[in-house]
């Protein structure tokens, strides 16, 4: 329920509409002005999905204990160590671009799953506690705490899932794609707005970029781009700067063919080494996205 990939189903279009054009977003005026740095003691404040969290499969060994949130330690707790920061995550596993906002809206686990009305936050205590939605949680905060020099969001990979999950042709067709990736940015944009204006927040926002799982497949790739690419179209005009999570990932994995399995970025499972494979970063993976963030943000 918390996976990030795009499966096949859905992956059939991706090669004829890698090149798409997402859906225009409008410039926002006013309100960026030069951020504090990330320095010791300031806060940085993480939204998104599993990645963010840092979650693993139960079938990883040893069995992760889910009661324990500190037990996950995804890239914004390898920044917080590194910069001396105050790390507050208010990631969900399975959350969407619109379960994000409205918590009442369709997750991949989060909130509940498709077939489900039950989520991995009925279950699992979060690294942040809250009710209501991750967004509505991150406004507030941000309102109440102005020490907070960082904001970063990762999302949407899950809205694809999803429809995959829930359309009777496994998000083949090219409407139902476009109606992702279009939802995607919408949502995007929307998030970003409430952290701008709504809670006038004027400091760093970073969007990191999902990885491939197979960097020798162009399929597994264009699925990731078009993900990236919806995220990002939308962040661009508040001012967000862009980390390259696929960049990293590719960069590492090419000693090993692209496999990122081999080289130690996404979990696995069984012997001899990546017979079966994860879609969440390792220990090591979520360190290269945390090295992403940092190479675009002041600190």
């Amino acid at each position: 329920m918390n996976t990030y990939r795009l499966r096949r189903g859905f992956a059939v279009l991706v090669a004829v509409l890698a090149g798409a054009a997402f859906v225009a977003v409008p410039a926002v005026a006013g309100g960026v002005v030069r951020s504090p740095a990330l320095t010791p003691g300031s806060t940085y404040l993480a939204l998104g999905d599993s990645v963010t969290f840092g979650y693993l499969e139960s079938t990883v060994v040893p069995t992760p204990n889910y009661h324990d949130p500190g037990y996950f330690l995804g890239y914004p707790e390898h920044i917080g160590v590194e910069l001396k920061v105050k790390v507050v995550n208010a990631s969900c596993p399975g959350e969407t671009s619109a379960s994000l906002i409205n918590v009442n809206a369709q997750s991949n686990g989060c909130e509940n799953a498709p077939g489900s009305k039950t989520g991995y936050r009925a279950l699992y205590p979060l690294h942040a506690s809250y009710k209501g939605s991750q967004l509505a949680f991150a406004v507030h905060y941000l309102k109440t705490h102005h020490n907070v020099h960082l904001v970063s969001l990762m999302i949407g990979a899950n809205d694809a899932f999803v429809c995959e999950e829930t359309t009777k042709d496994h998000c083949m067709s090219k409407p139902e794609l476009d109606a992702v990736l279009g939802q995607i940015s919408k949502n995007v944009t929307k998030i970003l707005t409430a952290i701008r204006h709504t809670a006038h927040y004027h400091g760093q926002i970073v969007i990191l970029n999902y990885y491939s799982l197979d960097y020798a497949s162009a399929l597994d790739n264009a699925e990731s781009l078009l993900v990236n690419g919806a995220q990002d179209s939308a962040a661009k005009p508040f001012g967000a700067e862009i980390a390259d999570g696929y960049g990293e990932f590719e960069a590492q994995s090419r000693d090993f063919g692209g496999d990122v399995c081999q080289a130690g970025l996404i979990t696995s499972w069984g012997t001899p080494r990546c017979p079966t494979t994860g879609v969440h970063p390792t220990y090591s993976g979520q360190s290269l996205l945390a090295e992403a963030i940092l190479k675009v943000i002041r600190f």
